[in-house]
């Protein structure tokens, strides 16, 4: 597979080429269900379009946990065939699929009770473990093990000696949401599919009752296309509802968005070798090692105002905090805070009240003749949504479909990743650069580090890093731009890089290099930089104030106060 550039000029021609011609499968919704679709549809040999209003996993899919795991509290839940999948998924993701994105994680789990709760608890992850070899591939992570409660308080000397009587530790997986997201995007153009993002759909076609493609807006460009396809796959998580309205189908099935916060604080804030994961009294809340940082979430909380830009509250910052600091020897407070981000989960809509309880498992359905929704699920399990979406959209097209085959396909940037990770030194070497670098550098594009370092080739200045956001290289941006279909500075600093939520600045340092490097790309004027920067500095100062409001309703309003380029 030759890896191609999501550039600008690539997604113009995409958008001309969908209206150009009738498509085999058009998906609604560039998260990564909608990506895991195109990818699935494109590599069964179907012609394929995707279609995001807004930009790759800019919504749920660059706001998750950043985990990849089977879901351990939904065996408690006897849920064993959704943990059995997810699970595959997680072997997949590590050991074949994208192994230079998807990273083993250890979290220990506290022990509070004795006698009970060690075989309580201890069977569990044991059959955890066991489900997880059901792959055939292995289970990609070591197997768990017991600790006492000295073994324990030394991988985690942050923990209150009286706060667990032992422990249990056990391994799952993490991921980049949003860089994996965009990734799986690249491969699927890169297999022929088209792809556009900032393509927002307004309407369906119709002939009589069925659906026989999408009018798109070219948001950037205000351009219209009618693009046909033999089937439509509505991949539009917390906006399936919206979309289907649009289509003018009550639907199968309702999405209800369920809102979780998380927050970032510097990894010296927490002493421990391992991530965490706690009992709450509604849920479990994790500690999750990112770099140097730790991820503290979530809440879990019904959500019914915007949908785009989802707002975290004073009072859910302070409960993150109370319940991590009521097991912490050294308490977190909010000057500890570094980043917060709010997203929402799509959960398919039951007779429960509590968002806690509704289906993490997926659905899909045909509501009328040439349309497909698929909805609900989890991040882990996106390629078999992908699937399911493509089989049901199968049923209906007229030649024979091959069977799915994604579980095969490594995404661009696996292929030759461990041995350039063995060789790292020597590039650091040809490079120039510091082997840390360098591994950054693999861990976040893989074999297309080649192109990275292209840039620094050609201009060594590009070897710097952002200001406030020494992590990232200025050529990350500039790569960002020309191959990896940024378009605007929130592009970059929110998603391609996450310096709005790994930085005190929360990426306002870094944002006048970005506009300008991306500008250099995209051809953007003086006043256009500069709006650019205006833009980005405004939204975060919304985030910041609207942080300290008390409920969802002033977060909310004081959120979507600032401006947005859509």
């Amino acid at each position: 597979m030759d890896v191609v550039a999501l550039s600008p000029e690539a997604r113009r021609q995409a958008l001309a080429d969908m209206a150009a011609r009738e498509l085999d499968i058009l998906v609604v919704g560039g998260g990564v269900v909608g990506a895991g679709a195109a990818l699935d549809a494109v590599t069964r040999g179907l012609t394929t379009g995707l279609v995001e209003a807004r930009d790759w996993a800019s919504g749920t899919s660059s706001r998750s946990s950043k985990l990849i795991h089977g879901g351990l509290r939904y065996l408690e839940m006897l849920d064993f065939g959704l943990v059995a999948e997810a699970l595959r998924e997680r072997a997949l993701l590590l050991t074949r699929i994208c192994p230079h994105l998807a990273k083993p994680v250890k979290f220990l789990y506290p022990l509070t009770h004795r006698v009970w709760e060690r075989p309580y608890v201890g069977s569990g992850v044991l059959l955890y473990d066991t489900m997880g070899l059901t792959t055939g591939t292995g289970r990609g992570v070591p197997h768990h093990r017991h600790l006492s409660h000295r073994r324990a308080l030394r991988e985690a000397p942050c923990l209150k000696k009286g706060s667990l009587v032992g422990a249990v530790q056990y391994w799952d997986g993490q991921v980049d949401d949003a860089r994996h997201t965009m990734t799986v995007v690249r491969t699927a153009a890169s297999y022929g599919a088209l792809v556009a993002n900032r393509a927002r759909v307004t309407g369906f076609l119709r002939e009589g009752e069925r659906v026989v493609g999408a009018t798109v807006e070219d948001v950037l460009t205000g351009e219209g296309y009618d693009v046909r396809a033999q089937q439509v796959i509505n991949a539009t998580g917390v906006w399936t509802d919206e979309t289907q309205r649009m289509a003018d189908t009550r639907g199968q099935f309702h999405v209800r968005a369920s809102k979780g916060i998380h927050l970032l604080v510097p990894r010296d804030r927490i002493q421990s070798r391992t991530g965490l994961i706690l009992r709450t009294e509604k849920s479990v809340l994790f500690v999750i090692p990112w770099g140097r940082h730790w991820i503290v979430g979530t809440t879990d909380t019904d959500w019914h105002l915007d949908l785009a830009h989802p707002a975290a509250t004073a009072h859910d910052i302070k409960y993150l905090l109370a319940h991590v600091n009521s097991v912490l020897v050294t308490k977190l407070t909010m000057e500890d805070v570094e980043g917060v981000y709010a997203g929402l989960r799509p959960l398919l809509a039951g007779e429960s009240e509590e968002t806690s309880k509704l289906s993490r498992e997926h659905l899909v359905g045909h509501p009328v003749p040439g349309l497909v929704v698929v909805a609900g699920g989890k991040y882990t399990t996106y390629r078999v949504m992908g699937k399911d979406a493509v089989d049901e959209a199968a049923r209906s097209l007229d030649q024979k479909i091959p069977e799915s085959i994604t579980h095969e396909v490594a995404l661009a940037g696996a292929e030759g990743y461990r041995v350039l990770w063995n060789r790292r030194h020597l590039l650091a070497q040809e490079s120039g650069l510091h082997v840390v670098r360098i591994e950054h550098l693999l861990n976040r594009f893989g074999s297309m580090i080649h192109e990275v370092l292209r840039l620094v080739e050609e201009d060594p200045a590009l070897a710097e890093p952002l200001p406030g956001a020494d992590d990232y290289l200025a050529a990350e941006a500039v790569y960002a731009a020309s191959h990896e279909g940024a378009l605007h500075v929130d592009d970059v600093l929110a998603r391609r890089t996450r310096a709005s939520i790994e930085t005190w600045s929360r990426g306002v340092q870094a944002a006048p290099m970005v506009a300008r490097l991306m500008g250099g790309v995209l051809g953007w004027s003086e006043e256009e930089v500069a709006r650019e920067i205006e833009v980005y500095t405004a939204r975060v100062e919304a985030e910041r104030q609207s942080q300290q409001e008390p409920d969802d309703e002033s977060a909310d309003k004081v959120r979507l106060a600032a401006p947005d380029l859509g």
